[in-house]
């Protein structure tokens, strides 16, 4: 039969037996009730927490996130369309004058046209850059986290170190194009799986809020701050059947260093966080700015 599990958080544990187990600030008890089946009682060890706050500093290793991506679409579309039904525009750049040029690798409808030409019976729509949510996994790995103490160890000051690793999971059939300028068409095929990847190293620096450190089980938490991050990796990977399993790696015009609002929202061991992106996807025509939100674990 499965163990009968009891939680009481006290002031003050009972004195350890042969049966405890105490896994940092938390005491476990094993027992018997009446029936002789095992039960286990948990308490919070209050004279552990007071110790620790004693330490101004401390730090964390290996801190994982886990959660989903997606982004709001700012990108001209509209603009994009129109442009299209002139072909040069799409395919001829240089035939453009210095202004349309300088326009064409910036966020206007000229750059969008040369990031993702089209032709005019056939024009851009946000839907082309859909993203299947429940499969556009965001995973963080904070290598070292620490928590300065400012006031009472109420008011914090939480900075890190880490990886972020973003998959964006497409649901229409686009391709990236690697090249000067990286392009996006529309391809022949039906892909099981097409998927970017981009993965950043970043550092995160927010203002933390604890109501009662004293007591971290029952405890709410509030951190809002700004992130920054520079791209160390990127690639595609698609799957047809026609083609089999194909990855590329390149920059695929991606933003080479990114800045963030950054927040964390928790009570006692749950938390959340949210990721919003305050620059670019891309280095030019697809105005997508990203964001992730998710469940943060505890590190070590």
């Amino acid at each position: 039969m499965m163990a009968v599990r009891e939680v009481q958080a006290q002031s003050a544990a009972p004195a350890p037996t042969a049966d405890t187990i105490q896994i940092k600030g938390l005491i476990i008890i094993k027992g018997k009730d009446a029936r002789g089946k095992n039960t286990y009682k948990f308490y919070n060890d209050t004279t552990y927490a007071r110790n620790k706050l004693k330490k101004n500093l401390h730090t964390k290793w290996f801190v994982i996130d886990v959660g989903f991506n997606n982004y709001i679409d700012r990108s001209d579309y509209t603009g994009a369309s129109v442009i299209s039904r002139d072909v040069r525009y799409s395919y001829a750049p240089n035939a453009l004058t210095a202004t349309q040029v300088a326009k064409s690798f910036d966020y206007s409808a000229y750059g969008l046209n040369t990031f993702a030409p089209r032709g005019g019976s056939e024009p851009l729509t946000p839907d082309e850059f859909k993203l299947i949510t429940g499969k556009s996994i965001n995973v963080n790995i904070w290598l070292i986290q620490q928590r300065l103490n400012i006031y009472k160890h109420k008011l914090n000051v939480i900075y890190a170190l880490g990886v972020e690793m973003n998959n964006y999971r497409y649901a229409r059939n686009i391709t990236y194009v690697p090249g000067y300028p990286t392009q996006i068409i529309r391809d022949t095929v039906n892909f099981s799986k097409n998927k970017l990847f981009a993965e950043y190293l970043s550092v995160p620096l927010m203002l933390n809020f604890n109501s009662n450190p004293a007591r971290p089980g029952r405890s709410f938490e509030l951190s809002m701050g700004v992130m920054g991050g520079y791209l160390v990796k990127s690639r595609t990977k698609q799957i047809s059947e026609e083609r089999g399993k194909i990855k590329r790696t390149d920059d695929f015009n991606l933003k080479q260093w990114r800045f963030a609002l950054t927040s964390e929202l928790a009570y006692g061991p749950v938390k959340l966080y949210g990721n919003f992106s305050l620059t670019p996807l891309h280095d030019y025509g697809l105005e997508q700015y990203p964001f992730s939100v998710g469940i943060r674990f505890n590190g070590f």
